[in-house]
C-alpha cells in the first residue's frame, strides 16, 4: 500500500496537494492527530482491497499533538509500513500574502504578526523537513503548476531532486527580478532585434531559437552554463535550499534571453529538476 504523510508550512499549499491526491484516487484525510498516523496506516492496510493508496495531511494545527509525530513516525517504521513525507514551502513574503488575502490569523500568531507565526512554525518544522522524501516550494506556482509537480512523482513515477528550479528571463531596460538568486547577462549573443523580419518574433519561436544557437557563442555559453549549474545545484539542495531564481537577461527580454531560458529549462528538466519556467518581459 502506498501512505503519503503531507506536511509543511501553513499556507504552502497543503489543502490543495490532498485535494489532487484524491482526484487521483487516494484516500485521503486531513489534519489528522499524528499520534493516529499508526491506526489509520494499519485501517487502510486492512482494508487494502478497498483502499491501495492513502495520504494524510499532519501539519501545526494539530497544536501540542504535533509533538507526537517524529514517535508515530517511528512506530510506522517498527511495524514496517513504508509511507512517504511529502513537504511543501514557500517563501515568507509569498506566505504572508496569502494570509493578508485570505485575512485569516496564521496558527502560531496568537494573534500578533503573521511573519512571527511563520518563522516560529519553521523552527517546530525544520527536522521535519530534513526528514522529507519530496519538497515542493509553491512561491511561484499556479494550482495547475502544482498539480503537475504531484502527479510526476506519485503518478508517473518520476525521480525528482528536491530543489525547485526557477528560470525567468527579463529584460535589463525594465529592471533586474528582485528575487533571483542567479543573473546571466546574455546581451553579449548576436541581437535577432537588428534583423526586421525577426524583430516581431520573440524566443518562443523557431526562427528566433536558430538564429540565437546557430552561433558558436550562444552553444559555449549554454554548454558552461549548464555545467556550472550542475555543480552548483546538488550543493544548494545540500544546504536545504527548496528554490533557485535564475535569471537569464538581455536588453528588452524578449529574443535572447527567452531562447536561452528555453534551452535551460529543456536540459534541466531532462535532468529531472523541477523547472518553473517563465518570461517576464516577452511581449513588452
Amino acid at each position: 500500500m502506498e501512505f503519503v504523510i503531507i506536511t509543511g508550512l501553513s499556507g504552502a499549499g497543503k489543502s490543495q496537494a490532498v485535494k489532487i491526491l484524491e482526484d487521483m484516487s487516494y484516500y485521503c484525510m486531513d489534519n489528522l492527530p499524528p499520534a493516529l498516523l499508526p491506526n489509520f496506516a494499519e485501517l487502510c492496510i486492512e482494508s487494502k482491497k478497498l483502499v491501495d493508496k492513502s495520504a494524510v495531511v499532519v501539519d501545526i494545527r494539530g497544536g501540542i499533538f504535533f509533538d507526537d509525530l517524529f514517535k508515530s513516525l517511528q512506530i510506522l517504521k517498527e511495524k514496517g509500513l513504508k509511507y512517504s513525507i511529502l513537504y511543501l514551502d514557500a517563501t515568507d513574503e509569498v506566505l504572508v500574502n496569502r494570509y493578508k488575502e485570505l485575512r485569516r490569523p496564521h496558527p502560531l500568531s496568537s494573534g500578533g504578526r503573521i511573519i512571527d507565526g511563520i518563522k516560529t512554525e519553521r523552527i517546530k518544522l525544520r527536522e521535519v523537513k530534513q526528514k522529507a522524501d519530496y519538497i515542493i516550494d509553491t512561491t511561484n506556482m499556479n494550482l495547475g503548476r502544482l498539480k503537475e509537480e504531484i502527479k510526476s512523482i506519485f503518478l508517473k513515477g518520476k525521480i525528482s531532486h528536491n530543489l525547485t528550479v526557477s528560470i525567468i528571463s527579463f529584460g535589463y531596460k525594465y529592471g533586474i527580478p528582485n528575487d533571483a538568486d542567479l543573473i546571466f547577462d546574455v546581451r553579449f549573443m548576436p541581437n535577432p532585434h537588428y534583423i526586421s523580419e525577426l524583430r516581431p518574433l520573440t524566443g518562443n519561436n523557431k526562427e528566433i531559437q536558430d538564429y540565437v544557437m546557430k552561433h558558436e557563442v550562444s552553444r559555449i555559453f549554454v554548454e558552461k552554463l549548464v555545467d556550472m549549474l550542475k555543480f552548483l545545484l546538488p550543493h544548494y539542495t545540500k544546504e536545504g535550499k527548496s528554490q533557485l531564481v535564475v535569471g537569464i537577461g538581455c536588453t528588452g527580454g524578449k529574443h535572447r534571453s527567452v531562447t536561452i531560458a528555453n534551452v535551460l529549462a529543456d536540459i534541466l528538466g531532462e535532468q529531472n529538476y523541477r523547472i518553473l519556467l517563465s518570461h517576464r518581459d516577452e511581449h513588452k
